[in-house]
């Protein structure tokens, strides 16, 4: 029996955060029925609607009931709480285990969006992982008696390609294999898979597989945002049939918490290296491009889906495309500074919904089973023997195996056939098993009794435990402080009483001592070893309070508790979030959180993530020795060709782009690297340095070193940026323009002209008078224009390949200049026609406001001379004044020095109004010079009035010639009105000369 369905698809809006509160965002999401409407904060007409299954809208209309629990605050709230997403998703989910269906949950949206609010929830806000454990041990419970129940559950992590089992983390580091069997499809080799007998047993699984998650996350560093999780029930329902025999009835329910999806869209890696995709979002990525296919295919496109492409997809692949019914969750956040993260969660979503899957229930008769896997062993041992190899296990792309890969293939497939037969095996050995053997053995494996312990302790004494960006992982990782000296340090050196492993964590880093009267004061070790409490860093001994905030190292972020203080003072204390802390440091370097401007709020934030991921690459740069520093900028985005932030001429203030400088401090060369290019390239520096930490083989090939950047790669030496408003009137430009760095220095000029023309591209002339008064009066007309660069002067002599690159107005590629080389003065002689026939209002007010950005392209030559001498320092040395990123601070930018001073667009305006008022007042001076005339003609043959058609005519001429023409025609009006026909006295009027 199987039944084919859809992909149902959910989408649930959250509350205002704290900061999103603080910086006054406004909400841009609308919800009604099954109708999610997005509206863009740049533009009221611009809304975007999309129909799901459920629109969840749990924004506002709620009230927090005695027992915490959220829920609506009136008969007509259209509040949807965790009951009603539970009813929705979670009952159906319920059903299909009891039937036997296998299905699956995803939670997927950008960090911070609420994924884990509705999947696991909080306090008496259960979400829906709890409440299915809660209903399914209950259903288990009052039908006792009637069949035999088994669950076992399993917890996995998926980050950077390598899958971790987080019940077993002793696992060999590069993570379980994932294997291919023909009916279960893909699965993780070894994954350890608990007997639970009640929901209190799962809760404590799933505790000890987030308190594993949080070491590795925290000894690493490494954001949750970027890890995938998925939870494993399998549920069994043990019966005897119709005809009397033993069935087994089971179904497999996983419920996965996606990574991030704000990482998806912008990695920074297009055609770079391999290194800048690496293994981080590899997983999301094929995901999309596995749901885009289905979704395709469903649409009758026939597609191949790339399940194979990643371990997420072929973990996921029953639940995307086979035995599975499947649901996603899309959290979204209200905030119209999300709102980019949250288009692309709808978007993905709304691909999502396309997909159908064919899930069929799961039950056979034991001893079939038994039968059929022994046949299949029995099979595999004769092909083995044989040497017959399955060639969909190792050709996974389809394009037929090369002769020389023969041997290697078919060693793989040898392996596989293997893990086959073992899987087999252990699946049979478990079949015989009764349920008391298998609950014996999995009361055995339990929880660690000093973990309760721990828990106790942690309400008399004082203790430290982690604050991480993922709100599940913060407090998992506690060091109880006994009274006395508490050394802090990496496990490197002495064992110390609190090991923390990270950058810049010293063999002994700080002592934290606690006193007969049960006070705690903490001090470094010495001036190398960072401390930071409340967000300064110290350098002497300081008594910490209940709630002080500490960072060890520059990574490492934990919250002081003392519960004796706590209980005395008997104050209201905040609570303290990784956000919080991450903020206060912030603050305290310069950085005004509190800005309400969305532009700039997404700045702050955006600044503040990469505050402190600069100052964690410079001190994995010092631990390894790799010769880079790293430096934050704020980019003007006038300097990255564009404008208000948007794409060119769209006119507008811009807000700066936050962007990274790597510095090679041993030939002095400096590359750029916009924040998700630089953000990817630490996550790979995090695992560079984590085998650093194992006495693993740590160090990289030059092309896959990510402190590394090849030398062919092309920089921006500079840009010059031309407004374009002269065009509006057909004037000629012809311009010397500054070429200013990333820093807003000078670095040499450049001659550009462009010129309007006819259709042929030969120039107007002045002679040919094609000013125009008003840019509208292009609208409709040809208008035709040459751009010209012609060379650049005084460039600095360390760039080879330099080119001039630009786009005009929709170009869909940007246009480039010849390459030169060996000199600071390239004459590139380029020109290029463009044609618009007609000109729209589009094109004509991108001429009005619009301007022209040309950046100036080459390759950074590497010479001796000019190399700084490090004199057998190392990197610690060179990089020892300037230390912490965070303490340099700037006048500027709320601490920040604004990279990318722009040639003063107010100058250029200058001239260019200069440029039009010359024009203008020109042709002012011409329709006054032909009135005049015009007049004087008149009074010489004696004419007192003239009509105004003929003054028109004389206004509207474009040239003195074209005047005197028209003026001639004075002699031949009728003086007396009189004498005029009739028709021309009702219509026409007269202007008298006095």
């Amino acid at each position: 029996m199987s039944e084919e369905e859809n992909v149902k698809v959910a989408v649930r809006v959250r509350p205002f955060n704290k900061r999103e509160k603080g910086r006054k965002a406004k909400n841009i999401i609308q919800m009604n029925g099954k109708v999610t409407k997005l509206l863009n904060p740049d533009d009221e007409a611009d809304v975007k609607a999309f129909t799901y299954d459920f629109s969840y809208w749990s924004f506002d209309g709620s009230k927090e009931m005695p027992d915490g629990y959220f829920a609506k605050d009136s008969a007509g709230s259209k509040y949807c709480d965790q009951k009603t997403v539970f009813d929705d998703l979670g009952g159906g989910i319920l059903k299909n285990a009891w039937d036997g269906y296998n299905s699956t949950l995803f939670a997927y949206g950008q960090t911070g969006s609420g994924k884990s609010w509705s999947v696991i929830g909080y306090g008496a806000n259960k979400g829906v992982v709890p409440m299915f454990c809660e209903k399914l041990f209950q259903g288990i419970t009052e039908q006792k008696g009637t069949k035999e129940f088994e669950v076992r559950f399993s917890m996995l992590e998926i980050y950077n390609e390598v899958v971790r089992d987080l019940l077993n983390p002793s696992k060999k580091k590069q993570g379980l294999k994932v294997r291919q069997h023909p009916k279960k499809g893909f699965y993780a080799e070894g994954l350890k898979m608990a007997m639970v007998s009640n929901y209190q047993e799962i809760e404590q699984k799933m505790n000890e597989g987030t308190v594993n998650r949080t070491i590795a996350s925290t000894n690493m560093n490494a954001t949750s945002s970027r890890a995938h999780t998925i939870v494993g029930i399998e549920f069994t329902q043990k019966f005897k049939n119709g005809a009397g025999q033993e069935t087994a009835k089971k179904a497999v329910v996983n419920l996965v918490d996606l990574a991030g999806s704000e990482r998806v869209d912008s990695t920074g890696a297009t055609g770079e290296r391999l290194k800048e995709g690496a293994g981080i979002n590899l997983s999301l990525t094929c995901l999309g491009n596995c749901i885009h296919a289905l979704a395709e295919n469903a649409s009758g496109k026939p597609t191949r889906v790339p399940f194979r492409d990643s371990k997420l997809t072929k973990l996921l692949m029953n639940a995307l495309g086979g035995n599975s019914k499947t649901i996603m969750i899309a959290a979204i956040s209200p905030a119209d500074i999300n709102y980019e993260e949250t288009l692309s969660t709808l978007r993905y979503a709304d691909r999502a919904k396309q997909i159908k899957t064919k899930a069929t229930v799961n039950e056979d008769p034991t001893e079939k089973l038994l039968r059929e896997l022994k046949e299949e062993n029995e099979k595999l041992k004769k092909m083995m023997t044989g040497g017959k190899i399955d060639m969909d296990l190792i050709d996974e792309d389809g394009d037929g195996v090369d002769d020389r890969d023969a041997e290697k293939l078919k060693k793989k497939w040898e392996e596989e056939m293997k893990a086959r037969m073992m899987e087999n095996e252990k699946e049979m050995m478990d079949m015989k098993k009764t349920y008391e053997e298998k609950l014996k053995q999995s009361k055995m494996e339990h929880v660690d009794p000093s973990i309760a312990k721990k828990e106790e302790e942690k309400q008399k004494k004082p203790h430290i435990y982690n604050l991480n960006v993922d709100p599940l992982l913060t407090g998992r990782v506690v060091h109880i402080l006994r009274p006395g000296a508490n050394t802090v340090g990496n496990r490197k050196g002495e064992e110390s009483n609190v090991t923390i492993i990270g950058p810049s964590i010293q063999e002994q880093h700080a002592v934290m001592t606690v006193n007969k009267e049960g006070k705690v004061s903490i001090k470094p070790q010495n001036t190398e070893c960072r401390v930071v409490v409340n967000g300064s860093p110290i350098q002497g001994e300081t008594t910490l309070c209940h709630n002080d905030r500490l960072v060890f190292g520059g990574t490492q972020f934990w919250l002081f508790q003392n519960p004796t203080d706590r209980d005395k003072n008997k104050m209201n204390y905040p609570e303290i979030t990784f956000e919080y802390a991450q903020e206060e440091i912030a603050s305290k370097s310069g950085i005004d959180m509190a800005s309400s401007n969305a532009d700039m709020s997404k700045v702050q934030q955006d600044l503040m993530e990469v505050m402190l991921a600069v100052e964690e690459a410079n001190s994995i740069s010092e631990e390894l020795d790799r010769m880079v520093k790293f430096e934050i900028m704020l980019v003007s985005p006038q300097v990255l060709g564009q404008q208000g932030g948007k794409t060119e001429g769209s006119g507008g203030v811009g807000k700066p782009k936050i962007q990274v400088k790597m510095r090679n401090l041993q030939n002095g060369t400096e590359f750029v690297w916009p924040k998700e290019k630089f953000l990817n390239r630490l996550y790979l520096m995090k695992e560079m340095y984590t085998n650093y930490e194992d006495d693993d083989e740590w160090e990289k090939p030059e092309e896959e070193d990510p402190f590394q950047e090849s030398l062919d790669t092309e920089i921006r030496i500079g840009t010059a940026q031309v407004i374009l408003q002269p065009l509006a009137h057909s004037i000629e430009l012809n311009e010397q323009l500054e070429i200013t760095n990333y820093k807003g220095a000078e670095v040499g000029i450049m001659n550009v002209e462009i010129v309007p023309c006819d259709a042929t591209g030969k120039d107007y002339a002045e002679e040919d008078d094609k000013f125009v008064d008003i840019a509208d009066d292009l609208i409709g007309t040809d208008v035709f224009f040459n751009v010209r660069i012609l060379n650049c002067r005084g460039l600095p002599n360390r760039y080879a390949d330099v080119y001039c690159t630009y786009s005009v107005y929709l170009d869909e590629e940007p246009t480039k200049t010849k390459k030169i080389s060996d000199t600071s003065n390239p004459d590139f002689n380029h020109a290029k026609q463009y044609s618009f026939t007609p000109a729209t209002r589009q094109l004509v007010e991108y001429l009005n406001n619009g301007s022209l950005v040309i950046n100036v392209m080459g390759k950074q030559r590497v010479r001796k001379s000019a190399m700084p001498r490090t004199n057998g320092l190392t990197t610690k040395d060179m990089l020892r004044s300037d230390r912490a990123v965070f303490a340099k601070t700037a006048n500027l930018m709320n601490g920040f020095q604004m990279n990318g001073r722009v040639v003063d667009p107010q100058k250029q305006s200058i001239i260019v109004e200069l440029l039009l008022m010359k024009k203008t007042q020109a042709r002012l001076q011409q329709k006054v010079d032909s009135i005049r005339k015009l007049v004087k003609e008149a009074e010489n043959i004696s004419k007192v009035r003239v009509s105004t058609s003929l003054l028109k005519e004389v206004l509207q001429a474009s040239t003195p010639e074209q005047a005197d023409l028209i003026i001639r025609k004075i002699t031949a009006e009728p003086d007396n009105e009189d004498d005029r026909p009739y028709s021309s006295q009702s219509n026409s009027s007269v202007c008298v000369i006095l």
